[in-house]
C-alpha cells in the first residue's frame, strides 16, 4: 500500500515501505526436531567423534525423565561404557561464597594449557518453591567457557541428590567416552550433596575460606574425612596472614583424624583463584595423590567400590519410585495419610500396612 506522504506534491517527503517481517515459525524447528530423532549408533558415533553439540544432547537425554529418552540414554551409555573410565574425576565442594566457580575457572585454563581436555558437571541447587534453577556458573566460567577443549554442563538438583548422583555418574560416562580426559563435579555445597558426589570421584577437593570469623567453623569431622586436599582460597592482599593462620589450623587439625584408607596424607595449600596463584601447585598435589594411590592400588579398588555402590543405589532408586508410582500404593498411602491425621493409626503401623499391601502385589 503506498503511502499518501509519497504522492508528488509532497517533494522531499519518502515514507519508506519498511522491513519485511520474519516467519513467526523459528525456522531451525525442524532441523532440531531431526536431531532429537538421531538414533543410539548415531549418538555414540558423534560422542565417540568427540562432537560437543551431539555429547550435550545425549545428556539431555540422560536428565529427562521420559520413559522413551531414559531407554535410549541407557543404550548410548552401555555402548560407551567399553570406552570410558580413563579420566581423573575430581569432586570440588565448599560453602557458598568460597569461589567455587572462579576457581574451576583457574584450574581448567592450568589444564587446558598442558594439554588435557576438561569436562565440569555442575549440580546447581533447585529452588524448593518454583523448582527451577539459574544454571548461572558458566557466567563464572568467563575464560573456560569459550575454550573448544572445554565442555561446561550445570544440571539443577531439583531436589533430588540421589538423582542427581545418578544422572552425573552416567554423564562421567559420556564425557570420557568423548575423549575428556579430567572431569570436575563441582557440588551444591549444602552436606549431602558431598557424599553423593564423593562416591563417584577419584579425588575429593574442599575449598575453604579464611578471615570468615571463627576458623574452626571450617574444620567439620565429616567432610574434612572426606577431602583428599583442603586448598585455601582468596590468599592475596590483606588476607595473606589470615590465609596461612588457616593452613596452620587445618594442618594441625587433620592430625587428630585418622589416616584414610588410600594412606595418603591430606594436604593444606593456599591460592588465589581471582590472581590464578598457587593453582600449579594445588595440580601437582593432585598428581602426586594420583601417582600415590595407583602405587598401592587403592585407586582401583575405589573404582571397584563405586561401581558396586552404584549398583545398590540404581535398586534402590528403582524400588522406591515402582513403590510410589503403583496406582493401587497411591490411593492406600492417601487413606493411611487420612488415618494418621484422624488418630486412628500411628506412623509405624501405616508403613507396615503400605509395605504388606507392596509386598502383595509383587507376589
Amino acid at each position: 500500500m503506498e503511502h499518501p506522504e509519497n504522492n508528488a506534491q509532497y517533494k522531499g517527503l519518502t515514507v519508506n515501505k519498511g522491513v519485511a517481517q520474519p516467519p513467526s515459525v523459528n525456522p531451525y524447528l525442524r532441523k532440531r526436531k531431526k536431531e532429537e530423532n538421531r538414533s543410539v549408533s548415531e549418538f555414540v558415533e558423534g560422542i565417540l567423534s568427540g562432537n560437543r553439540v551431539i555429547l550435550s544432547q545425549a545428556v539431555t537425554l540422560v536428565e529427562s525423565s521420559r520413559t522413551d529418552h531414559q531407554k535410549k540414554a541407557q543404550a548410548i551409555i552401555e555402548q560407551c561404557i567399553p570406552y570410558s573410565g580413563k579420566s581423573i574425576r575430581v569432586g570440588i565442594t565448599g560453602v557458598p561464597g568460597a569461589g567455587k566457580s572462579t576457581s574451576i575457572d583457574s584450574f581448567g585454563m592450568h589444564l587446558l594449557d598442558k594439554g588435557h581436555k576438561l569436562a565440569v558437571l555442575a549440580i546447581d541447587p533447585s529452588s524448593e518453591r518454583t523448582k527451577g534453577s539459574i544454571l548461572g556458573d558458566k557466567t563464572r566460567m568467563e575464560r573456560l567457557s569459550v575454550q573448544e577443549n572445554a565442555f561446561i554442563r550445570p544440571s539443577p538438583s531439583a531436589g533430588s541428590l540421589g538423582g542427581v548422583a545418578r544422572k552425573t555418574r552416567e554423564t562421567i560416562i559420556l564425557c570420557e567416552a568423548a575423549g575428556f580426559d579430567y572431569v570436575f563435579i563441582e557440588t551444591v555445597g549444602v552436606g549431602q550433596s558431598e557424599t553423593a558426589v564423593h562416591s563417584m570421584v577419584d579425588f575429593f577437593l574442599l575449598i575453604q575460606l579464611s578471615g570468615t570469623g571463627d576458623e574452626l567453623q571450617g574444620i567439620k569431622r565429616g567432610i574434612m574425612e572426606m577431602a583428599d586436599g583442603i586448598v585455601i582460597n582468596k590468599a592475596d592482599g590483606d588476607n595473606i596472614d589470615k590465609a596461612k593462620m588457616a593452613q596452620r589450623q587445618l594442618r594441625n587439625a587433620l592430625h587428630l583424624f585418622p589416616l584414610p584408607d588410600s594412606g595418603w596424607t591430606p594436604e593444606v595449600l593456599t591460592y588465589s583463584g581471582y590472581y590464578n596463584r598457587g593453582i600449579k601447585e594445588i595440580w601437582d598435589m593432585v598428581d602426586r595423590y594420583v601417582a600415590f594411590v595407583k602405587g598401592n592400588g587403592y585407586f582401583g579398588r575405589k573404582r571397584n567400590e563405586q561401581a558396586k555402590y552404584r549398583m545398590y543405589e540404581t535398586i534402590n532408586e528403582y524400588l522406591r519410585g515402582n513403590f510410589y508410582h503403583n496406582p493401587e500404593i497411591a490411593n492406600l498411602l492417601t487413606r493411611l495419610e487420612e488415618d494418621l491425621l484422624q488418630s486412628r493409626k500411628s506412623s509405624y503401623a501405616a508403613a507396615k500396612e503400605a509395605l504388606d499391601k507392596y509386598e502383595h502385589l509383587i507376589k
